[in-house]
């Protein structure tokens, strides 16, 4: 019963860091964890310690644990090495993958794509995480599994608002994703290796624009924040 408890919190923990149900840089309080689980203070130290070296959280000496915060140099880094490891991955996966994680990749697709039609903007960021994990476990290379684990977790928190579609041409975006997807799995049961790397930059592009969304959005108007007239009464006034 204890493992499946802490097996309980440290999904929880990771689905609410990926979903951003719980912030950047957000602290994360032992005792309240420790009573609302059930759980004594040792295993959820245990599963703290696992999600630091997972890229989850931090751990900060006598300051406690936080969520992985998001900065300047965090954002850089991430736009800059992203696609080179996906692309290296992508070849990875064509030359090492299973038959039982491609059956796990489809299955993971319907899911997704289930996610997709009922607007599910939490299963999505989930399943498409997920998706992406399979990737990496289809490479089989420990170098770059954890790299792409640590990749993945900014980009399922920076991309966020690639699920929730504000207008139709996001909502065109999001089918044509889902369509990658399924390009994905097609190439991979060809092996066709540069297939898939094509694919990973068209995929890319695809949520890059979204993602500088979420760190640049657009200003509010200047009268909304202070409270002043419209510009249309203004025109009406003068």
């Amino acid at each position: 019963m204890a493992k499946t408890v802490k097996s309980s919190l440290y999904e929880d923990l990771k689905r609410q860091i990926l979903t951003m149900e719980l912030d950047p840089d957000a602290d994360l309080d032992e005792a309240s964890l420790s009573t609302r689980y059930g759980l004594s203070r040792t295993p959820v130290r245990d599963i703290f310690r696992r999600l630091a070296g997972e890229g989850y959280i931090d751990i900060r000496e006598n300051r406690g644990a936080r969520v992985i915060p998001m900065n300047h140099a965090t954002l850089r880094n991430f736009f800059l090495v992203a696609p080179m490891i996906y692309a290296a991955i992508g070849r990875l996966a064509v030359q090492n993958f299973k038959q039982s994680q491609l059956t796990d990749l489809k299955q993971t697709q319907e899911r997704f794509r289930q996610a997709s039609k009922d607007m599910d903007a939490f299963t999505m960021v989930l399943e498409n995480n997920r998706f992406h994990e399979i990737f990496g476990e289809m490479s089989a290379n420990d170098y770059l599994q954890p790299s792409l684990g640590r990749l993945l977790i900014d980009h399922a928190r920076i991309g966020h608002t690639f699920f929730r579609p504000r207008n139709q041409d996001m909502r065109r975006r999001l089918q044509v994703a889902v369509e990658h997807h399924d390009s994905f799995i097609e190439a991979l049961g060809a092996q066709d290796e540069d297939a898939v790397v094509d694919l990973v930059f068209e995929h890319w592009e695809l949520s890059r624009e979204n993602m500088e969304m979420f760190i640049a959005p657009q200003g509010l108007k200047a009268d909304a924040l202070i409270g002043g007239p419209s510009a249309q009464s203004l025109e009406k006034s003068s």
